[in-house]
């Protein structure tokens, strides 16, 4: 089976089980909201300070909330032997990977949906001169997280602690995408101008481009161990 007709088919199966149960994006949205509630009570000051602690608001809502579901997602995997049976069929280890990316980066754009309109009327911005900017540097920031997630994700599946294992390891290699998120995500509210947003949307795509290269190539060794 091709790569891209398995990734299709596994991110179709993904997105085909939680439209019936709901059990990632409920919770998912519900961890990021709280996340941004809490913080935004404690860290909100006055309207001139905002615009500073509104990005890391954000960006730390997204990478919790992302771990979340992004372990929840494999944990389906290994419920009924589903992950041995992908092993042992003639699907695409590259095609397995792509489609679960694909899946987790939806679950994450709908959150988005939800947690941008949420801070902007926490901290009292307005989104709507700066939204398009803003929109691309989420995308990009977030297929960032979610290529070097997946890879991690499936590592720690067979795990008991799946969501402490995914954290130790993931968050010290992503750190460099969420710190340019937040920093660029701040410029951009902060009014830079477009020359420097670009000059961020380049770093966060050779982010992109780095997890997935990595993904795709060290996926099938890491399933294998």
């Amino acid at each position: 089976m091709s790569t891209l007709r398995t990734a299709w088919l596994i991110a179709k199966k993904d997105l085909r089980i939680e439209s019936r149960s709901g059990e990632i994006l409920i919770t998912t949205c519900f961890f990021a909201v709280l996340i941004a509630v809490l913080t935004s009570l404690s860290f909100y000051i006055d309207d001139t300070n905002t615009r500073i602690m509104a990005p890391g608001v954000l960006w730390l809502s997204l990478a919790f909330s992302g771990v979340l579901a992004m372990s929840r997602s494999w944990a389906r995997e290994r419920e009924e032997g589903v992950m041995r049976a992908l092993l042992l069929s003639p699907s695409s280890r590259a095609g397995i990977y792509l489609g679960k990316a694909l899946g987790a980066f939806v679950f994450l754009c709908i959150v988005e949906t939800l947690l941008l309109p949420l801070v902007a009327l926490l901290f009292h911005i307005d989104l709507l001169p700066v939204i398009g900017r803003l929109v691309s540097l989420l995308l990009l920031g977030t297929f960032a997280f979610v290529a070097a997630g997946t890879l991690f994700s499936a590592m720690s599946v067979r795990t008991r602690a799946r969501e402490l294992m995914l954290s130790v390891v993931l968050f010290p290699l992503i750190a460099p995408a969420l710190l340019a998120g937040v920093v660029a995500t701040r410029e951009v509210l902060g009014g830079g101008p477009m020359s420097e947003t670009i000059a961020w949307m380049r770093i966060l795509g050779a982010f992109d481009l780095a997890f997935l290269g990595a993904g795709l190539a060290l996926f099938d060794s890491l399933l294998s161990e």
